[in-house]
């Protein structure tokens, strides 16, 4: 359980999901992604029964985003928040095909493997073959979570229109770390004002007892490193797990590389996820 505050969602998650549409229109300015509605495929989100007081809640971090959505938002939303935060997975994928296959959904969001299955879905109950013939306006689908080059290429057969783009996020359950800001380039710009302190401990030290962290004035570009956090949620020096890599220093930007514990280095091989989706997407 990762705390979520008051805090948190207004300083760290809103403000990401303000500054991703602000950087994606700023770089397709003639976008038309408002004259419809934005669909995002998230988890569920439930009464927390471990609290005598009955005032707090868990789910996924989605669904407690949009829970909490301020009232813009849930304006150029799709589907109904009942439908968008059901527990039954299978029942769920149902009632958001039913629900959003007539609506004019101009951008999509949430974790490919997630919206690959909702696509899928609503291509089969439409009996059509691609999902322009559905959604013919949909031109943006902002996604984070796991690596999108693997799936690029089932998105392109299953959308595949010339004006289609996709724009990457680096959120989890933490906060909202990154987000692309260059339409030809899948760099990450680290967002440094949304209540978060970073730390980075280089992974050549990161097996030490004592390893030694730096912070951001201190990193070098292309040096794979473990990334921890203090938030204003609570979280003091937390490692996330995931490991970094700096491309640019002005402004500070990353690319994710991988998971600290599917980092191996016994004889200097240094063998990063980032190496073994290569590969995987060449293969």
């Amino acid at each position: 359980f990762i705390p979520v505050s008051p805090e948190a969602l207004e300083d760290c998650h809103f403000k990401g999901g303000k500054d991703m549409l602000s950087l994606y229109v700023n770089n397709f300015p003639e976008t038309e992604i408002f004259d419809g509605k934005g669909l995002a495929v998230g988890g569920s989100y439930q009464l927390n029964e471990n609290d005598p007081s009955a005032s707090s809640y868990y789910g996924d971090v989605s669904a407690v985003i949009m829970q909490n959505l301020p009232p813009w938002a849930e304006f150029i939303r799709t589907p109904s928040l009942d439908t968008a935060l059901m527990n039954n997975w299978e029942e769920k994928i149902e009632k958001l095909a039913q629900e959003t296959s007539h609506v004019n959904v101009t951008s999509l969001s949430g974790v490919p493997t997630w919206t690959v299955l909702l696509i899928q879905r609503i291509l089969q109950m439409q009996n059509k073959k691609d999902i322009s013939e559905i959604w013919p306006n949909l031109e943006v689908f902002f996604h984070g979570a796991v690596a999108f080059k693997p799936y690029q290429k089932l998105f392109d057969t299953l959308i595949p229109s010339s004006h289609m783009h996709y724009w990457e996020t680096y959120n989890a359950s933490e906060g909202f770390f990154g987000i692309q800001d260059q339409k030809d380039s899948d760099e990450l710009l680290l967002m440094l004002d949304y209540g978060i302190f970073y730390e980075f401990i280089p992974m050549d030290e990161y097996e030490k007892e004592n390893p030694k962290a730096v912070r951001l004035s201190g990193v070098e570009l292309n040096k794979n490193y473990a990334m921890v956090i203090s938030t204003n949620a609570g979280l003091w020096r937390y490692n996330i797990g995931d490991t970094v890599k700096f491309t640019s220093i002005s402004p500070y930007r990353i690319k994710i590389t991988g998971r600290t514990k599917h980092f191996m280095n016994a004889f200097g091989e240094e063998v990063i996820v980032e190496n073994a989706e290569a590969a995987i997407t060449k293969a």
